[in-house]
């Protein structure tokens, strides 16, 4: 139960900071230098241009037609997860566009692109890091999806497509490329922040040794191993490979200790991105010493 609270939690304030980010960045980057760009945002500023109004307001209205759209189509429990970002990022927007000089931050529009592109992909990968949406098009895709049977990430591309198509018969040819870059920008980045997490070191280490290794890496590194049964390809021989994840100070010594037992072992190093599970976001479990 203190488990399951403690997730909502840390998806509601996920949820919260990302959308602030997002505000933060259209306010202070996209909107000043007219960088086009995808998703409601880029559907409202289309609509701004031509009706003049409150950004925020258009933002709002767009977000709850599509809300009320994924509502009726994808059900309840999909309605729960989008509700925040739905109604919260408007309202962020609309109060960071108050702050004085939040559009006087820089008159560069390549500094406006990349700050505001990495600021996009930080703030959108908070929100889906913890399971949610950002809500906007993004329902509109799903829907899409629902309807038709094709991938996700297809419909999401083609509606963004289309948003940033609009854009452009009354955007200059530089606002589009920045737009462009914009996006490049945040994928990057989003991708970034969804995978962020313990980085660590595998590695993968193939010898006749094995048993040796795998007593000196648990003793004398104090890192876990895990035995894998392989097959050599030249000689069908069967053994054992060690495989083992560790911090990155611990690499050399790791790499030490294996060839002081076998200077001819084969060894993969390989960066991943992150590491759950016993021994890392569990505690270890500790063996009473014989």
């Amino acid at each position: 139960m203190k488990q399951s609270w403690k997730k909502s939690l840390e998806t509601v304030v996920c949820v919260l900071l990302g959308n602030i980010i997002l505000a933060v960045a259209v306010a202070a980057f996209v909107v000043p230098h007219g960088i086009i760009m995808g998703g409601a945002t880029g559907v409202a500023l289309t609509i701004n241009h031509y009706v003049n109004g409150n950004l925020s307001v258009i933002i709002f209205i767009v977000n709850i037609m599509l809300f009320i759209l994924g509502t009726i189509v994808l059900g309840k429990k999909f309605a729960l997860t989008t509700l925040i970002s739905t109604i919260v990022y408007p309202v962020f927007l609309s109060i960071v566009q108050t702050i004085p000089g939040i559009t006087k931050l820089t008159d560069n529009i390549m500094l406006a692109s990349l700050y505001g592109g990495a600021l996009l992909g930080l703030g959108i990968g908070l929100v889906v890091r913890v399971g949610s949406s950002t809500g906007g098009t993004d329902i509109l895709a799903l829907v899409l999806h629902k309807w038709f049977h094709i991938a996700v990430a297809v419909f999401m591309y083609i509606v963004d497509f289309i948003v940033l198509v609009c854009q452009v018969f009354f955007s200059t040819s530089e606002q589009i490329l920045y737009g462009i870059l914009v996006l490049v920008v945040t994928t990057m980045m989003m991708n970034r922040v969804v995978l962020m997490g313990q980085s660590q070191i595998q590695l993968f280490i193939i010898t006749d040794k094995y048993e040796e290794v795998k007593e000196k890496v648990l003793k004398e590194i104090d890192a876990g191993v895990t035995m894998v049964h392989i097959e050599t390809g030249y000689g069908a021989k069967q053994q054992k490979g060690v495989l083992c994840v560790v911090p990155n100070r611990k690499l050399y010594s790791i790499n030490q200790t294996v060839q002081s037992v076998d200077p001819k072992a084969f060894i993969t190093i390989t960066q991943i991105n992150e590491v759950r599970g016993r021994g890392f976001t569990l505690e270890r479990e500790s063996h009473p010493k014989k």
